[in-house]
């Protein structure tokens, strides 16, 4: 069984199956959707809690042991397995798949991951632990999802708010999913029960949103020139390094001219990567993606002094050019 960290979040399950495994992307959906569960083993009398947390070193045969014996002082028990690297091992993946083979009596097993990429969900243990529990998956939530996701948010402490209101505060907290929340619960305290309007948002609210470089990708398919630009400015305001940003956005082209037919070879795309770069290409012909990618190499010349001119200007142009948006920015 497959469910979202959001809806187990909202409905809890009412019977506790023994294995849970949560992954994902957001970090703070992931830690909800553990604490969550947490809580509900404490109220169903799992009072005992075991943490095992994977290192170097570690040792899966005490793992298996601990897991087929039981606390002399307690009838049931949480059993947590926590692998922050998201790479057990030969050695560990075996153990997983051993474990779900057959689960300890009397005792709910959360087994807590990071982001696994569709290429290690493929692997046995994955799909052994999916197998034998409930895979709860705490993804990152875009920009286009964040308002529906902050609307629920407000609705669980009795509040609402309007369309443009919740875009606002999706503007401010961007990429920020934990002050996102911490905003929201914020304007609990400020505002009264009911509708939350637009101008008490832009009054409590801060501008809190962290960008990452997969963001302006995303907004490059999205075709967004306000979000683009606001994207750059804030890349560029928390310093992160253009030549890696460069690089990525120039893969992107690379991939798309792939998809248009124009080149070949490379290695294989999944299907849903290539399904997101197929609605922007539609966009394009193939003398404008060959332009975008002649921009990346100005923009590489930027930032190597061998081109006069602003390179983060020419990045923001080089956005535009693959979002298929025709104006392109002059340098002022």
């Amino acid at each position: 069984m497959r469910v979202s960290a959001d809806q187990f979040i909202a409905r809890p399950p009412k019977q506790l199956a023994p294995l849970y495994t949560v992954h994902g992307a957001e970090p703070l959906l992931v830690l909800e959707a553990a604490e969550t569960l947490r809580a509900l083993a404490r109220e169903h009398g799992y009072v005992d809690r075991e943490v095992h947390t994977v290192e170097p070193g570690f040792d899966w045969s005490a793992m298996l042991m601990a897991g087929a014996s039981l606390s002399l002082f307690a009838s049931q028990r949480l059993m947590e397995i926590r692998i922050p690297t998201g790479k057990p091992g030969i050695e560990g993946g075996k153990a997983l798949e051993a474990f779900t083979q057959k689960l300890p009596d009397d005792t709910v097993t959360l087994v807590v991951l990071p982001e696994i990429d569709w290429q290690g969900q493929k692997a046995k243990w994955f799909s052994a632990l999916a197998l034998a529990g409930t895979m709860i998956e705490g993804r990152a939530i875009s920009r286009a999802e964040l308002p529906a996701f902050l609307a629920a948010r407000f609705k669980l402490q009795n509040q609402t708010a309007m369309p443009d209101a919740l875009d606002f505060l999706a503007d401010q907290t961007e990429g920020n999913l934990l002050a996102a929340v911490q905003e929201v619960r914020k304007l609990a305290l400020l505002a009264p029960t009911g509708d939350v309007s637009l101008d008490t948002m832009k009054d409590c609210v801060l501008d809190v949103s962290r960008f990452h470089p997969g963001q302006l990708a995303e907004a490059v398919h999205e075709g967004d020139v306000a979000r683009l630009e606001r994207i750059v400015t804030g890349l560029k305001a928390e310093g992160e390094p253009l030549p890696l940003i460069l690089w990525q956005l120039a893969n992107e082209c690379r991939l798309m001219l792939r998809v248009k037919g124009v080149t070949k070879g490379g290695r294989p795309m999944h299907p849903s990567q290539e399904a997101r770069l197929a609605r922007t290409v539609r966009r394009h012909t193939a003398q404008s993606l060959k332009a975008a990618l002649m921009q990346a190499a100005r923009v590489d010349r930027m930032v190597k002094g061998l081109d006069g001119g602003d390179p983060w200007l020419g990045l923001l142009q080089l956005a535009l050019l693959m979002s298929g948006q025709a104006m392109l920015r002059e340098a002022a």
